[in-house]
């Protein structure tokens, strides 16, 4: 198993066990009314109920965890030439190494996702409880948001642009 395959599926496990730890953290914190939305002073003005927020997250977690990995598994399945990839004829007589990245790529794609929720949700509970953090104090976490999933939806595409490695051939 090589390095990157072992890391991601390590990060996708230890993201499982995040974002399950940030639903059961939060809900213990969250009153009865979450707020969802706050105004320009950081005081929320729209709410939903506790339950609603953890349902909604729990649908989210298996979505991601569930969904995701099963399209992975289909991926691999399908024969190289309806994969819509670059250097086709190069990865498909590699194709074990392009089963590979696919499975890499998706599982890195549910590690993210699995750290974004736990990440917002974490962050929901901290500035529902009025700890010493407030609504602003989380501004960026919008643009590590985008820019993690920028990196990440574009590494797949960028990878198997290049062709595989000659000494793998």
């Amino acid at each position: 198993m090589k390095f990157t395959t072992l890391a991601i599926r390590t990060w996708r496990f230890f993201s499982m066990i995040a974002v399950f730890g940030a639903s059961i953290y939060s809900y213990s914190l969250f009153g009865n009314d979450v707020g969802v939305h706050f105004d320009a002073f950081g005081k929320a003005d729209e709410f939903m109920s506790k339950s609603d927020i953890f349902y909604i997250i729990v649908g989210l977690i298996l979505a991601n965890n569930v969904l995701f990995t099963a399209l992975g598994r289909q991926l691999i399945k399908l024969p190289s030439h309806l994969l819509p990839i670059p250097n086709q004829s190069e990865w498909a007589a590699q194709r074990d190494e392009l089963n590979e990245h696919i499975l890499n790529w998706i599982y890195c794609l549910v590690a993210i996702i699995n750290t974004i929720i736990a990440m917002t949700v974490f962050a929901l509970a901290t500035v529902n409880n009025e700890f010493t953090f407030k609504v602003g104090d989380f501004e960026g976490l919008f643009y590590l948001i985008v820019l993690l999933l920028l990196i990440i939806v574009l590494a797949l595409p960028v990878r198997l642009m290049m062709k595989p490695k000659e000494e793998d051939m």
